[in-house]
């Protein structure tokens, strides 16, 4: 793709914002519409103080930021996009609202722009079918906040036109991200393989095998990671992270692997989202005190140990299922969501054999089909083999 053609992004929120700052900030015109005037006016002014910080900080020559403010404009119909080779949509997580956008953008742009999706869930093969020329369309799926973090899942449709995965890749590159090529498939490559962190985390708790803090601790304490699940949940909101593990739950045909939590859904119903409300799993807030965990090691390595041989049990089977690469689930874990580690790597380090004496073990103490251990990770244990040839 032309390092100079215009890209197109629909929608001005958080995300479409960080999109046109990727792309304007990697040489293209950038055209950022929305039908709201005063979101595109917050999104212009956002991205004006956070290149000014950049500034300050010295990541950026002084000159730079009007430079690369010049490059975008807004607009409030999609009629804007005519001259963009690329349009990438980042409005509300609804089917017929995306179909409808891009109907109407097919409308507007040239033969051969392409059109892409950052959904997080929906299929992209469903979108492409209500395209005249679906064989245009991909998915595109950037992780919040855009610019810092560095994933970029890269989903063709079956309709998908050959060659156009690589030239997305390439262009992701290009802009300084790392692609992960994705089936289709519910929740692609991150948000399907992550649901065990939020999963097993409240199953722990639901058990009364620790309470909140402590597991958060020894997530974060002993595992490396980023964040909690129970912070995170709350950072992302209970209610967007319960409709995506319903979501893909749905989309599984009831998988137990993914069945959504009462007790999250009980958050939910009392308005207790998160940080955005005040009160999620935790107290947020002015003055808010946070309980202490108890700092039991070897509790802490029991509530790590479950939770990590689960997420590496779906990204070994997200691999089996040809959703993805064992190369690519694990630089997705990291460049998406942060995980200290790719999961296919850690196993390696821990022990297969042991990862599946634990989920077998798991399996026959709860008699539930969620600890059912993958196909491919019981046939690497048994042939004393890696993941990465």
């Amino acid at each position: 793709m032309e390092q100079n053609i215009e890209v197109g992004v629909v929608g001005a929120g958080t995300m479409g914002q960080g999109i046109a700052q990727i792309a304007a900030t990697a040489g293209h015109s950038v055209v950022l519409v929305d039908r709201d005037e005063s979101a595109l006016k917050r999104a212009m002014a956002n991205l004006d103080r956070i290149f000014k910080r950049l500034v300050e900080k010295g990541r950026l020559d002084a000159g730079e930021p009007g430079r690369i403010l010049g490059r975008i404009r807004t607009a409030t119909n999609v009629t804007a996009c005519t001259q963009s080779g690329l349009v990438i949509e980042a409005v509300v997580e609804d089917e017929a609202v995306k179909q409808g956008l891009f109907a109407a953008l097919e409308s507007v742009v040239s033969s051969d722009a392409i059109l892409a999706s950052n959904t997080s869930s929906l299929s992209i093969t469903r979108l492409a079918a209500g395209l005249h020329s679906p064989h245009r369309l991909i998915g595109l799926h950037f992780f919040n906040p855009a610019p810092l973090l560095p994933l970029v899942e890269v989903v063709p449709a079956l309709q998908t036109k050959d060659g156009l995965v690589e030239e997305m890749a390439t262009l992701m590159r290009d802009w300084g991200k790392q692609p992960a090529v994705a089936k289709d498939t519910p929740g692609f490559i991150v948000n399907r393989v992550a649901r065990p962190f939020y999963g097993e985390a409240i199953r722990l708790y639901e058990e009364g095998v620790a309470d909140i803090a402590t597991i958060d601790w020894a997530m974060t304490e002993l595992g490396g990671f980023r964040m909690g699940p129970f912070d995170l949940m709350d950072l992302i909101g209970n209610d967007i992270n319960y409709a995506v593990t319903e979501s893909v739950w749905k989309a599984f045909h009831h998988d137990p692997r993914y069945t959504p939590s009462f007790s999250q859904k009980r958050n939910v119903d009392a308005g207790w989202l998160g940080r955005k409300s005040g009160r999620g799993w935790h107290i947020h807030g002015d003055g808010a005190k946070r309980a202490e965990p108890r700092r039991d090691k070897d509790l802490g390595q029991d509530i790590l140990w479950r939770i990590l041989v689960m997420l590496i049990n779906e990204a070994a089977d997200a691999v089996f299922w040809g959703v993805a690469s064992p190369e690519d689930v694990d630089r997705a874990m990291q460049g998406g969501v942060n995980y200290p580690k790719g999961l296919l790597k850690w196993a390696e380090e821990v022990g297969i054999d042991r990862c599946v004496e634990t989920l077998d073990g798991l399996r026959a103490r709860y008699g539930e089909e969620r600890y059912r251990c993958s196909p491919l990770l019981r046939q690497c244990a048994q042939e004393q083999r890696g993941f990465f040839r």
